[in-house]
Order: C-alpha cells, then sequence, then structure tokens
C-alpha cells in the first residue's frame, strides 16, 4: 500500500546566500518529521523532486550523525530522537526541565495523578517533561507528544497569557476550530482573571485537566504545567481541589525560580 507523500513547502523569497548541502539535509529532516512510519529513498527522492543518488548520499550522512536509522526489511528511513534530545541539551530549555521535574515529582506523589510540562512549538503545544503518578493504574500524557493548541487546556492558558499582538498571530496562523475570534478572547479572558484553566479533556472522558502558566519576567507564559485529573473508584482518591492547589503551588515556585516577579 502505497504511503502518502509530502512535499516540502519552499518560501517564496529566495535567501541571498545558498548551501544546497545543508537544505537537501534539512529538507528530508522536515520531511519525515510528518512520517511517523517512514518513507523509502526512493519515496523521499520523488516527495523532495531530487534524484535517487543525492538523496542517497544525504541520508547517508545523516544516517551516520544519528539523526536518521534504516528499518529493515522494508528499507525505511525514520527520524531518530535526536534532534528531541539536542532540544532538552539547550540551555533555556534545560533550565526550565531542570527546575521542573522536582516540583512534578513532589506533585505526583500528593496527588497520585500524572504531570507534564508543555510548551509552544510553532502552532502546537510540545510535552517536554513528565512524571507518572505512582500507583499501579492512571492516565499520562506521553513525553514528545504533540497536541493541539486550541484544545487543550496548556494550549489555552498558553495562549492566555501572551502579549496581544503575539496571541493574535499566532491565531491568524491556524484553524480556530469554528470558534469566533471573539468566543476565544472571552475564554482568555476567563482564564487570566482565574489564573489557570480546568475543563474536561476534548480526548478523554472522564479526564479533568488542570493547568497553569508558568511566567518569566515579562509576565509571559513560556509553558505550561498541567495535570489530566482522573478520579479512582477503587479506593480514595486526593479530592480535585488538592489537585488544582498542589498545581497551583508549584507552577509559581517554577515561575519564580526563572525570573518572574510574582505578587
Amino acid at each position: 500500500m502505497a504511503r502518502p507523500r509530502k512535499t516540502v513547502k519552499v518560501a517564496a523569497a529566495r535567501p541571498q546566500y545558498r548551501a544546497p548541502a545543508l537544505e537537501k539535509g534539512l529538507d528530508i529532516i522536515e520531511l519525515l518529521a510528518d512520517q511517523p512510519d517512514g518513507m523509502t529513498q526512493g519515496e523521499i527522492a520523488a516527495a523532495l523532486k531530487r534524484s535517487v543518488s543525492e538523496i542517497f548520499r544525504m541520508l547517508t550522512c545523516l544516517q551516520e550523525r544519528g539523526y536518521v536509522t534504516l528499518h529493515k526489511p522494508a528499507d525505511v528511513y525514520t527520524l531518530t530522537l535526536k534532534l528531541f534530545e539536542l532540544s532538552h541539551r539547550y540551555p533555556p530549555m534545560r533550565r526550565l526541565i531542570n527546575e521542573a521535574l522536582p516540583l512534578m515529582t513532589n506533585i505526583v506523589r500528593k496527588i497520585d495523578q500524572s504531570c507534564h510540562l508543555s510548551v509552544c512549538h510553532e502552532d502546537r503545544m510540545l510535552v517536554v517533561a513528565q512524571v507518572d503518578n505512582p500507583g499501579s493504574i492512571g492516565f499520562s500524557v506521553r513525553m514528545g507528544a504533540q497536541l493541539d493548541l486550541l484544545r487543550t487546556a496548556s494550549g489555552l492558558v498558553i495562549m492566555a497569557f501572551q502579549a496581544d499582538d503575539e496571541r493574535k498571530r499566532i491565531l491568524s496562523e491556524q484553524s480556530a476550530h469554528g470558534l469566533e475570534l471573539g468566543e476565544l478572547e472571552a475564554r482568555f479572558k476567563q482564564i487570566r482573571k482565574r489564573g489557570y484553566e480546568e475543563s474536561d479533556s476534548q480526548q478523554v472522558q472522564g479526564v479533568r485537566n488542570l493547568s497553569f502558566p508558568v511566567l518569566d519576567f515579562t509576565g509571559k507564559a513560556v509553558a505550561a504545567l498541567a495535570v489530566p485529573y482522573l478520579r479512582r473508584i477503587d479506593r480514595t482518591t486526593p479530592k480535585i481541589d488538592d489537585a488544582r492547589e498542589a498545581l497551583r503551588e508549584a507552577a509559581q515556585k517554577l515561575s519564580a525560580a526563572i525570573g518572574a516577579r510574582l505578587p
């Protein structure tokens, strides 16, 4: 069965200085990022409108450097986690995660729920840290997951605590899922007023999403700390009020740790 092919978008304006080999490598990486099942060498060449021989040279280089891997016997190439690893070595992100993990671990021990930290990446939410609940049963969002910006509590919190021009720019670049801009702005205003978002999951029935912003020194949300709250029926579960307060405290401590001026 043929795999769907994606053509990489090429910017209308060409840069003044060209680096053809680098551009080919980046084209391959960006193409494979949207192909979780991988692509063969021929499929990659066809999608990028390049010869098989030049794609072969680039794939060999990327494979040697650990950015892609070849799966036998199907002979399909997929991305490795090297890019994800490199992003976590970038100092601001590394500091955010290092500060967050002890606080998140403390949360899950207190309330027996999982916790995750997300940042806005282009027009999606990217989970950059996650801690499972200590119990035998629970619900969690996997690290590295990309989530819809407007269908998650974390995404709405991130959007609510942005500068007006930045929020409008982001909204203009993606579908608003049938919601009018006025409706969204009203919701963002409510989130800012109470300081967090709490809503039923739009993906999993029975999960109540709690999310608080992680603020920088300007008051802008650089991340969102979230708990997908799930009530157990076989034993006593910490109340959602307790989960909310534990998450609030952790978000405030994390914001302070990265330089936020909190009241």
